[in-house]
């Protein structure tokens, strides 16, 4: 048997085979020992010929999850699921805007110099007080919001250059006649009715309930005379204004905060436009020509696309928001609805019709005078409260009590009774000093600690005086939620009895007549037997109401027919109306308002097709995504 084995292993099949063995279990081995020394995958993501680095996702993602935590109220940490939402919104832009980069890199789309410099320089948040570009506010505008200068740059190249790709993409949108005009008839549609009212104060006076309707009321409605629950606390507030008396003001302290946060201080001018944009100086002129001849809106855009053109709205914008600062200088030196002459910008010719135009507003020092006083106060108490947090710290870790706080500290103290809206057992709000961010967070955290625990000092940023402040408490004592005795509340009793009878009284006087007016009696004769007088409506639409129409009534009214009657109840009482009068729109009597709805259908179908276009090119890039390294950056504690 061996030498028969040992003459079939000489054979060329069997060397071939243990050949083939020995490859793979080498291969085996190295292989692994490959994997083991290659680690993590360094990227995230995987988009075309472009990577998305765990880096990059995680800077973007912790910018994003910032500003999402600053918009949480006081004390509400970050869950789990609000980390995964934001990472993954995060992620599909990163890819959105990767798989825009390809096409524009193979369509060779580029931002010009020039023209990133004048969007950089237009930036109100790169200006000084004199409304200049000042290099110092550009890096200081950078370093807050984490971005270095060159990718700064590059960010903003690249959202300019999606920007005109995506305008010349949804630009071509025109919403046709068939969508328009339901829309149109929709929004602008009037109705107006009979109402009958039937106030709660109009009801007969109900008799006087004996003690068993009060006892049995006030059995079934307990919740409604209940306790809340109170918390007696000691706090000590570290603020500006509990260091105002160690710190002076000047009007000329006043004078140079106001100077320094002038932009604060204005809202810009803002214009909406219709602008067909081209590359051909010619194509403009006869544009502009066809558009003087009283082509409307949606004619020009027709006629933009027959000669390659493009047409694009913008609504309430500001001048830095328009994307050339050619076009930009031109819509806000054009008279509204006036179309321009062709305008040479850098990147095109430009036809302009402006639609709407709002003015710019400047408060005056003197008017803000008051309101600065907290900010240039906050501005001087900065390094003192800082200084003073750190002793307060320290005292407060080494068990010192609220009572023993040295004096000399700057601290303001409170003491007292409330309950988790702030209100005392007077019903009345708790005197507690300081902003209203720090009010907040001190009632918020009297219900969230525990009697007994020790206190601890906590930082509240408070965006009304443009700075922080300090506070740390101690609960004292928990006065738990009860019910009230019936002997205490029995006044209260007596009048929510009353004023439910009254509700049962005009409830069924109203039911009457709406029944009455169903059953085919007049609207009028039905009124007079309940004994109200009718009164009719004004016209109003589904979104703009009348102070004369109770706003209860006013969605149903668009949900009846004709003649027919609902009832609906009100804070006051019960109203009952009939559906006498639909008044359609008519389109050709109201350009303005069908050219609104055209416009609002238009842009609607311009984002629509924006997203598709954005969703296609995702989908052509086949994005790979790295679920391990997303999982660690999202889940990092």
């Amino acid at each position: 048997m061996i030498s028969q084995f040992r003459r079939y292993s000489e054979s060329w099949i069997a060397r071939i085979f243990f050949l083939i063995m020995a490859v793979s279990f080498v291969g085996w081995g190295i292989s692994g020992e490959i994997f083991r020394m290659m680690g993590a995958p360094t990227w995230l993501a995987k988009v075309g010929g472009e990577t998305i680095e765990i880096p990059t996702f995680q800077a973007e993602y912790q910018r994003a999850l910032t500003q999402q935590t600053r918009d949480l109220p006081s004390g509400q940490e970050v869950t789990a699921g609000l980390r995964r939402q934001v990472g993954q919104q995060t992620l599909e832009r990163l890819i959105a805007q990767a798989a825009l980069g390809i096409e524009l890199s193979d369509m060779r789309i580029v931002t010009p110099d020039a023209a990133l410099a004048a969007q950089v320089r237009a930036m109100p948040a790169f200006r000084d007080s004199s409304g200049k570009f000042s290099r110092t506010a550009f890096d200081a505008a950078l370093q807050n919001a984490g971005y270095t200068e060159p990718r700064f740059l590059a960010q903003l190249r690249s959202d300019i250059a999606q920007q005109q790709l995506l305008s010349v993409v949804g630009g071509s949108a025109a919403a046709p006649d068939a969508e328009v005009k339901p829309l149109y008839e929709m929004e602008f549609e009037k109705r107006s009715a009979d109402m009958a009212f039937f106030p709660l104060s109009a009801a007969p006076e109900p008799p006087a309930p004996d003690d068993a309707a009060l006892t049995r009321w006030y059995e079934n409605h307990k919740d409604s005379y209940t306790t809340p629950e109170y918390r007696r606390i000691k706090a000590v507030e570290l603020s500006p204004d509990s260091l105002a008396s160690e710190i002076k003001i000047t009007d000329a302290d006043l004078q140079a905060a106001f100077e320094e946060h002038k932009t604060d201080y204005q809202t810009e001018a803002k214009r909406s436009a219709e602008v067909i944009s081209t590359q051909d100086e010619a194509k403009a002129r006869t544009l502009a020509e066809t558009w003087r001849g009283g082509v409307d809106w949606a004619g020009m855009q027709a006629a933009a696309k027959a000669t390659s053109a493009s047409a694009i709205t913008q609504d309430d914008a500001t001048q830095v928001q328009f994307p050339d600062p050619d076009l930009a200088k031109a819509v806000f030196a054009a008279q509204v609805n006036a179309v321009s002459d062709p305008v040479k910008g850098q990147l095109g010719w430009f036809v302009v019709k402006v639609t709407k135009a709002t003015g710019g507003t400047t408060t005056t020092w003197e008017q803000v005078k008051d309101s600065l006083r907290a900010r240039v106060l906050a501005s001087k108490a900065a390094d003192l409260i800082y200084d003073r947090a750190n002793k307060l710290d320290q005292l407060l870790g080494n068990g010192t009590s609220l009572d023993n706080l040295p004096s000399d500290l700057g601290l303001a103290g409170v003491a007292g009774t409330l309950d988790s809206t702030g209100n005392t057992q007077a019903g009345v709000p708790a005197p507690i000093p300081g902003p209203a961010e720090l009010k907040a967070a001190i009632i918020a955290a009297a219900f969230q600690a525990h009697q007994g625990d020790q206190p601890q000092l906590t930082e509240v940023q408070t965006p009304s005086t443009g700075g922080s402040a300090y506070y740390a408490l101690s609960v004292e004592s928990v006065i738990p939620p009860g019910v009230k005795p019936f002997d205490t509340v029995k006044t209260q009793v007596v009048d929510d009895w009353k004023q439910d009878q009254r509700r049962r009284s005009q409830d069924k006087a109203a039911t009457a007549m709406m029944l009455a007016v169903q059953g085919g009696k007049t609207f009028s004769d039905a009124a007079t037997v309940a004994g109200v007088t009718p009164k009719l409506s004004p016209q109003v639409t589904r979104d703009q109401g009348n102070p004369a129409m109770p706003p209860e009534l006013q969605r149903p009214l668009f949900g009846l027919k004709l003649k027919e009657a609902t009832m609906v109840e009100t804070t006051e009482g019960f109203v009952v109306a009939q559906l006498v009068e639909i008044v359609k729109p008519d389109a050709a009597a109201d350009k303005a308002g069908y050219d609104q709805a055209r416009s609002a259908v238009s842009k609607s179908i311009s984002n629509d097709l924006s997203t598709v276009f954005v969703d296609a090119l995702r989908q052509r890039a086949k994005p790979q995504i790295n679920q391990q390294g997303f999982d660690s950056v999202v889940q990092a504690q």
